[in-house]
């Protein structure tokens, strides 16, 4: 089976506790497309993040003392900083521009994730407003994954097995440019162990392990864009490996065997 990524359309802009599930369905019915098992929702982090209300107005901060050390030495804005120590468990590197972190939810990512793209509330000025990562992105993906599941029985069969996906756009310590990852999955994968296989060759495989969400997420990006494209949900089909359920935990490196700390 070749495989599909389509843009759901009409998706509007996302207000704190909106119902992203009943969104999803809406656009899935509006493109004519029907749940099928085996199909991902790939959803940007950034739609979850408002629906769950994880807005900050950077205008509320109060900046602690470490935070005032972090933006001297960053050049970040210290409300900035405060936040970025809050959701860290660790900050790893610092340089003007940019504070390099362990983020509390294990991945490592810079300045903890926060977003000030595209979140200004109610006209105000870009500055004042910033985005947090979800609280647990895999129960929110958990959570609308049984939403959609639930609403897939259609004359008596049973409901269909999805999985669904949360993606943020992440740089790499040893490549230039944004990628995007996931942060967030529920039944599917995150990686596939292919040690013990063989290839075309018949060599046994000693040391592949595919990042398999990862890629996908690599692959729904391209659709989403990363700028004004407007597009916060793909629809995916014919993902080459069998589902099941899934967490970022197995897609984290270990800190003994992490080359770059």
């Amino acid at each position: 089976m070749p495989l599909t990524l389509t843009p759901l359309p009409n998706i509007p802009l996302i207000q704190p506790g909106d119902d992203l599930a009943r969104m999803i369905l809406r656009a899935l019915d509006t493109s004519g497309l029907q749940l099928e098992t085996g199909d991902i929702l790939v959803l940007t982090q950034k739609i979850v993040s408002k629906a769950e209300g994880r807005l900050v107005h950077l205008p509320t901060i109060s900046p602690s003392p470490a935070a005032l050390e972090l933006a001297e030495k960053s050049g970040k804005d210290p409300r900035l900083a405060e936040l970025i120590l809050r959701e860290s468990n660790a900050i790893l590197r610092t340089r003007p521009g940019s504070v390099i972190v362990e983020h509390r939810l294990g991945f490592v990512c810079a300045n903890a994730g926060i977003d000030q793209s595209n979140v200004a509330e109610n006209g105000a000025t870009c500055s004042e407003w910033v985005l947090l990562l979800p609280e647990n992105p895999d129960k929110s993906a958990a959570q609308i994954r049984a939403r959609l599941e639930a609403a897939t029985p259609w004359q008596g069969q049973a409901g269909k097995r999805i999985g669904v996906m949360i993606i943020d756009s992440h740089g790499r310590a040893w490549r230039i440019g944004t990628v995007g990852m996931v942060i967030g999955l529920s039944g599917l994968p995150g990686i596939v162990d292919l040690r013990g296989t063989t290839d075309l060759s018949g060599y046994t495989l000693q040391i592949t392990i595919v990042g398999a969400a990862d890629e996908l997420a690599a692959a729904a990006s391209l659709v989403i864009g990363q700028a004004a494209e407007g597009t916060p949900v793909v629809h995916v089909r014919g993902f080459p490996y069998p589902l099941r359920e899934g967490s970022l935990k197995e897609l984290l490196r270990p800190k003994d065997q992490d080359m770059f700390r």
